[in-house]
């Protein structure tokens, strides 16, 4: 028992890897377009916010120590420093590690609110900026994510002011959705029309395929072929083109020789059928003479009469090879066969009888159903058949084997097997068994002699064919079937 084959997502025919192949190479190409877009607006908008943190300077966290403006404002206005700040700038103020000021620009207030909540941590990650002037990121649990920057102060302390991320982020999450919306879509128009597009260029393949369909569901073994017509040819420079001329030339090379090798099986024929009909003269008037010369009324020596005796058995048997081989001749030319209904119960009882008087020595037993089972087809070619049968069980299996004949009736079919508990059929004998003069060297009688010329079972091949029926062979040693099956009477 075979495991069962894994599905897998592959794709099996050519037109399906194409497309995949396109829509991934498309899906690839996107990809990085997109990577490099929203890699590279990141850094600018980065960049334009590093600035924006350039010209702030250290004024806004300055001012945090005078509850948001400068000692030394003139203009009299105490909110003149944070107007000119932009919404969520954030300002700190440390002293040896610790936070001792923050101020944070709120939207619609020009004042700085001082109450803002950092954490501890918010404290330590502020505390671990370095005091370089360089912009690094910080991320607030408060405020999310901020760019800022660290100065020295002139009491020592550090002064830190930072702008939020979040627009940054913004904007780069909407590039990010805009993108895979637009490149989506692409991709599904790519993967339609590319599928249409393969689909068409390929249709010249998929006729070549086609045309190799229909060639390999033609009965090429035997009789006169008509191939269907050629692949269309299209532009021999593409590859598709080639594989069309190729595959017609082919196409050309086969159908020759197909009609020659019919012109010789014709001949053959002929010939087969010619010359058995030719023989059956010279066999019937040598036997005829062999048997007027044993009712010679005078003495004749024994030797001769021996000799006579020989000459008469072996014209009877060339008679009866000819006459195999003129049935089969006929066969092979397709003529057709009577059709008349036949009851193979009474058939397989006369073959039966005939065969038990030829060979007492065999135990010889009928399975036959209650109702006669009943055939279209010619009598004297099935009891032909299966006389043959008969005879092969006999000739071949040594004295006291036990040979059954089976008749069975099904709603389409009668099967009629014979079955034999010999030595079995040679293994090198098997595949050709219903071959035209197959003999096995080492019969299944070792003390087996005589016998015909290997055309009975081909015979029965060839009359269980001609009735649309068919005859297997199942063999091993003690037990060897032969089974034919025919078209039933309805």
């Amino acid at each position: 028992m075979t495991a069962p084959r894994r599905r897998t997502l592959r794709p099996r025919t050519l037109r399906a890897r194409l497309t995949v192949g396109l829509v991934t190479l498309l899906a690839v190409s996107c990809a990085a377009v997109g990577l490099a877009a929203v890699v590279e607006l990141d850094g600018f908008l980065t960049q334009r916010l590093d600035e924006q943190l350039a010209q702030v300077g250290t004024r806004f966290p300055e001012s945090l120590e005078h509850d948001g403006r400068l000692p030394d404002d003139h203009d009299g206005d105490e909110h003149a420093d944070t107007r000119r700040m932009a919404t969520g700038t954030f300002g700190a103020r440390l002293l040896n590690g610790t936070v001792t000021h923050k101020g944070l620009i709120r939207s619609g207030d020009p004042a700085a609110d001082l109450n803002v909540d950092l954490t501890a941590r918010d404290a330590d990650r502020l505390a671990r900026v370095p005091a370089d002037g360089r912009p690094h990121t910080v991320d607030l649990s408060a405020l999310l994510d901020y760019r800022v920057v660290a100065s020295p102060g002139r009491d020592g302390d550090v002064l830190l002011v930072g702008l939020p991320l979040e627009p940054v982020e913004a904007t780069v999450h909407r590039l990010e959705l805009v993108a895979g919306v637009v490149f989506g879509l692409a991709l599904v128009v790519t993967g339609v029309a590319g599928a249409c597009w393969v689909r068409w260029s390929l249709r010249p393949l998929s006729r070549v395929a086609a045309t190799a369909t229909r060639v390999s569901e033609l009965p090429l073994a035997s009789g006169e072929v008509a191939l269907p017509p050629r692949a269309p040819d299209t532009d021999p420079h593409g590859e598709v083109g080639q594989v069309a001329t190729a595959f017609n030339r082919m196409l050309g090379h086969v159908e020759d020789a197909l009609t020659k090798r019919h012109a010789v099986e014709e001949r053959l024929r002929r010939f087969a059928a010619d010359a058995s009909h030719e023989l059956r003269t010279p066999v019937a008037s040598v036997r005829g003479h062999a048997e007027l010369a044993l009712l010679h009324p005078g003495p004749v020596p024994p030797e001769v009469t021996r000799a006579l005796d020989r000459i008469t058995a072996e014209s009877a048997r060339m008679g009866e090879m000819v006459d195999d081989l003129l049935l089969l001749a006929r066969l092979d030319a397709g003529r057709p066969l009577e059709r008349r209904p036949v009851d193979l119960t009474r058939l397989v009882l006369d073959a039966v009888t005939d065969a038990r008087a030829a060979g007492p020595a065999h135990r010889w037993t009928l399975d036959l159903p209650e109702e006669p089972v009943t055939v279209p087809g010619d009598a004297h070619r099935l009891h032909q058949a299966l006389a043959n049968l008969l005879a092969n069980a006999r000739l071949h299996t040594p004295a006291g084997t036990k040979v059954t004949v089976t008749l069975e009736a099904g709603a389409a079919q009668a099967t009629l097997s014979v079955h034999d508990d010999g030595p079995g059929v040679p293994e090198d004998v098997r595949p050709t068994v219903f071959e035209r003069f197959t003999r096995a060297e080492h019969r299944r009688r070792p003390d087996a002699s005589g016998g015909g010329a290997g055309l009975g079972l081909s015979i029965v091949a060839a009359v269980a064919e001609a009735h649309g029926g068919s005859v297997e062979l199942e063999s091993r040693p003690g037990a060897t079937t032969f089974t034919v099956r025919l078209p039933a009477t309805p």
